[in-house]
């Protein structure tokens, strides 16, 4: 049986995609990036997807002149 995932894209995300989609995956919170659908999908924990984004609320992932800070 194949399920279907409903991915969520951020209101945050920009007009040139740059931005990941996430998805409920039972214990896991899937994250992928917008651009490359087909790509790569990143399962973490929710606990560990919480901590991921405070961390981006805090700033420690901006990105400043092409570089991450």
């Amino acid at each position: 049986m194949r399920t279907t995932i409903s991915w969520r894209k951020s209101s945050h995300s920009d007009a040139h995609g740059q931005c990941v989609e996430v998805a409920a995956g039972g214990r896991t919170v899937l994250v992928r990036d917008s651009k490359h659908p087909d790509g790569d999908i990143a399962f973490l924990p929710p606990a560990a997807f919480a901590e991921l984004l405070a961390s981006i609320k805090a700033g420690h992932h901006d990105l400043g002149q092409g570089e991450f800070r």
